[in-house]
């Protein structure tokens, strides 16, 4: 009853309950109702909980298999920041040996024929993102009607359930796409200008540690390209799964890089699949767009956290900013509703369905009885502090992105592809 559990308890959504009596016992969704016809925000916790495999993902490899048959397709792989954590986990690699190049090479070996690094828009993310918080607190200054906390909006997971726990506080998320969106968008846009080929000619595969990312890709106003943004969502069970079934001896496969441009990410983009690690980036880049100076790349450390919420006050150009990080959907079901009876102030928070953040993710490879995602997401923290690289703003090929295609962060231009309307957002197709 692990699942059952862990949606009461920890993520306090109570899909699932016992249903019928005796030998005939089992888990459904509660009430007897459909999954669709209750709030479930597709984390996948409860998949990663159940010890006896009763409960999967979509499974959608098949897919990406055809597409590989298809021979007509430019197929492209991107790879978020938390499934270079773990995917080596149940292909037998330390995690000495499970390094993101290893992972480039297997995924170029499977056949994928760019392969790309999702943190590079983590660091898009970060510049749109960090550029409309910055607009909203200077209008506030000036005096202007502006109504904080912002919410994050990188977790379909947490979207879902603002949409169908709080739907007055949705107008309060960032208009920001998610990393993934982002990308897709990119990809079929800019880059198929690059590669001189019409969008629908790329196939783009994103490996996610995610259940709810199959979700969001489906989600019909996140496509801004002209095409399907996101062809499929591959989890890391399935990525593990893809890898096995082509028979690829991947602890002797030599590392590669990423692909340029896309392949280009800062320490700040890895971050993105930790708890606290969005708010952590995006302070970086909004203290740089407001004084015109980085900050000590460290000096916001004080939003990570591990026990399910964290606040923090810092200050920048004299201005205090009260910031909040949760994790966790119980954890964010009491935050939000002390911000709706104004017990809670804020001016910022980072909100992950998942406890511990991606790194915890609904689609993180599954070891009975153990919590893994604190371990991984100090992984990231680890690969952010060993690089030169560590604010998105620097990143080369963000710059190059803007100067050559986007223009500014906000504009016309990326506000049409890397931005949507939350208030659009399908529960349910």
């Amino acid at each position: 009853m692990r699942c059952v559990q862990v949606c009461d308890n920890i993520q306090k959504m109570h899909v699932w309950d016992i249903a019928k009596s005796g030998s005939r016992t089992t888990v459904d969704v509660a009430g007897g109702k459909k999954i669709t016809e209750v709030d479930c925000t597709v984390c996948g916790q409860c998949i990663t909980h159940c010890p006896v495999g009763a409960l999967t993902a979509r499974d959608d490899t098949q897919k990406v298999r055809d597409a590989f048959a298809a021979k007509d397709k430019i197929m492209i792989a991107s790879v978020a920041p938390a499934v270079r954590t773990s995917w080596g986990e149940k292909l037998g690699l330390t995690h000495e040996e499970a390094t993101q190049n290893r992972l480039a090479s297997a995924l170029r070996a499977v056949g994928f024929d760019y392969v790309f690094d999702t943190d590079f828009s983590a660091d898009l993310t970060i510049m749109e993102e960090a550029s409309e918080f910055v607009e909203k607190l200077k209008a506030h200054l000036a005096g202007k009607p502006v109504k904080f906390p912002m919410f994050t909006s990188c977790c379909p997971g947490w979207v879902r359930f603002i949409k169908m726990a709080f739907p007055d506080l949705v107008p309060q998320l960032s208009s920001a796409k998610s990393p993934q969106q982002m990308f897709g968008a990119i990809i079929k846009s800019w880059y198929a200008q690059i590669l001189g080929v019409e969008p629908d000619k790329i196939y783009h595969v994103s490996f996610m540690p995610c259940t709810a990312k199959k979700y969001e890709c489906d989600v019909e106003c996140m496509n801004s390209s002209g095409a399907r943004d996101v062809d499929v969502v591959l989890t890391v069970r399935e990525l593990d799964r893809l890898i096995k079934s082509e028979g690829i001896d991947v602890k002797h496969l030599e590392e590669s890089e990423f692909d340029a441009p896309l392949g280009t990410a800062s320490g700040a983009g890895h971050i993105f699949g930790t708890t606290g690690g969005v708010m952590e980036a995006a302070l970086r880049t909004a203290y740089y767009f407001v004084t015109g100076s980085n900050p000590d790349p460290n000096a916001f450390r004080y939003v990570r956290d591990y026990d399910g919420f964290k606040e923090a006050t810092f200050e920048i150009a004299g201005t205090k900013l009260r910031i909040a990080v949760v994790h966790g959907l119980g954890n964010i079901r009491k935050l939000c509703e002390d911000v709706q009876s104004g017990k809670a102030q804020y001016d910022f928070i980072e909100c992950m369905a998942c406890p511990t953040g991606c790194a915890g993710g609904g689609g993180q490879p599954i070891e009975e009885g153990q919590e893994l995602g604190e371990g991984r997401g100090r992984i990231l923290l680890d690969l952010d502090r060993s690089m030169s690289l560590r604010f998105s703003h620097e990143n080369p090929s963000i710059k190059q992105c803007y100067k050559e295609y986007l223009g500014e962060p906000l504009g016309e231009k990326s506000h049409h592809l890397l931005h949507t309307d939350q208030s659009k957002w399908e529960l349910w197709k």
